[in-house]
């Protein structure tokens, strides 16, 4: 029996995604993120962590998407719109809970009040594809990369492109079609890339990726940011917020911009230089060569509570006119001391003690 995957194009810090179906059985259209899923199988991004890090010097950006979605479809792919051809490499996972620690708040430990008391003031080589291309569609890599299948795509037009989807057993809709349109028009390449639920795993509408990197030429660093609407799929998912972090690093503190007419949501949550120890353990856990990136790093942090809603563009980055430092609010924990907190205490101790204290002292002056 044959199979078809259902597509769904979406940016989850790169990406667009796609349910896998095994049925050759007629569907309606389920939009999620711009999906074309089977009825009842929609695909929403969820919570997305990205790592970028961006050479001014060489043009070059690295981008790695710690992604996580919600559908009730077992296998998903995605499609990953780049300004030029990507290089595909596994990039380990461990970056993201280190860049966590480094960006965490600082703990201030104080004595806890008493009530009342008021103190205070693997990689594959590349090989060719098996099938036939249609017409005005380019395969330029394939290769098996941190658990994905991934195909490297140029289309001369969005029409060819969702007949390569529709030769590749896809689900293809005007809707992808609008989608990809800017992207070809562009020349942007795009990686077709499949990821499927492990067998051991229950299941549930939550789904995680791998982390994989894509290295490429730009003249300005970026996140794909730009979706169609998700909002139907996210309500039928339960899906009501999320949130897209991302860790920057470059030569200075970076600021991001949809367009002029609409600002970004994102915040900056943390920024600062790092320090040469620290900048090559997060190339080692990147997997890149400490010659990577600039002479000196800045790691900036933005916090977005991405809506389920169509972005007018997608995210670019320039350096920000504020290269001051920002940190997290402090988290007070309040301990118990080991000596009394109410100054009424000290007040009484002070009454019973001081007067005798005082009187032997003046007769100690009168020789007595």
């Amino acid at each position: 029996m044959p199979t078809r995957i259902w597509l769904v194009v979406s940016f989850c810090g790169i990406a667009a995604a796609a349910c896998y179906l095994a049925s050759i059985m007629p569907v309606a259209t389920a939009m999620a993120c711009c999906p074309v899923a089977p009825s009842g199988k929609p695909v929403v991004n969820a919570d997305q962590t990205v790592v970028i890090l961006w050479d001014a010097a060489t043009k070059t950006q690295h981008l790695i998407r710690q992604a996580s979605f919600k559908s009730d479809a077992d296998d998903f792919g995605f499609l990953v719109p780049t300004p030029t051809q990507p290089e595909l490499n596994e990039s380990g996972d461990a970056a993201f809970p280190f860049l966590k620690k480094l960006t965490e708040p600082e703990i201030k430990k104080i004595a806890r009040p008493s009530p009342g008391m008021q103190c205070g003031c693997g990689d594959q080589p590349a090989t060719k594809s098996a099938r036939s291309m249609p017409a005005g569609v380019a395969v330029l890599e394939e290769k098996l990369v941190a658990g994905f299948h991934a195909v490297v795509l140029e289309a001369d037009s969005s029409t060819a492109l969702l007949d390569w989807l529709k030769e590749h057993e896809y689900a293809f809709s005007p809707a992808v079609e609008a989608w990809a349109k800017p992207y070809v028009d562009g020349g942007w390449k795009f990686t077709a890339l499949k990821v499927a639920r492990e067998d051991n795993v229950s299941k549930g509408k939550d789904v995680s990726a791998a982390a994989l990197r894509l290295t490429f030429k730009t003249d300005r660093p970026l996140f794909p940011y730009r979706e169609p609407e998700s909002q139907s799929s996210a309500e039928a998912l339960g899906a009501t917020h999320r949130l897209l972090r991302i860790y920057f690093l470059a030569e200075a503190r970076y600021a991001g911009e949809l367009t002029k007419e609409v600002a970004w949501s994102g915040k900056v949550a943390w920024a600062n230089k790092l320090n040469a120890e620290n900048v090559e353990k997060v190339l080692d856990l990147l997997n890149l060569p400490q010659t990577t990136g600039p002479a000196e790093f800045w790691l900036t942090e933005f916090e977005d509570n991405w809506p389920y809603r169509v972005a007018p563009a997608d995210l670019y980055f320039s350096p920000d006119i504020k290269q001051n430092t920002v940190t997290r609010p402090p988290i007070i924990e309040y301990v118990s001391s080991p000596w009394p907190t109410d100054v009424s205490i000290y007040a009484l101790a002070a009454v019973i003690c001081v007067p005798p204290l005082y009187r032997r002292a003046r007769r100690r002056r009168r020789g007595f």
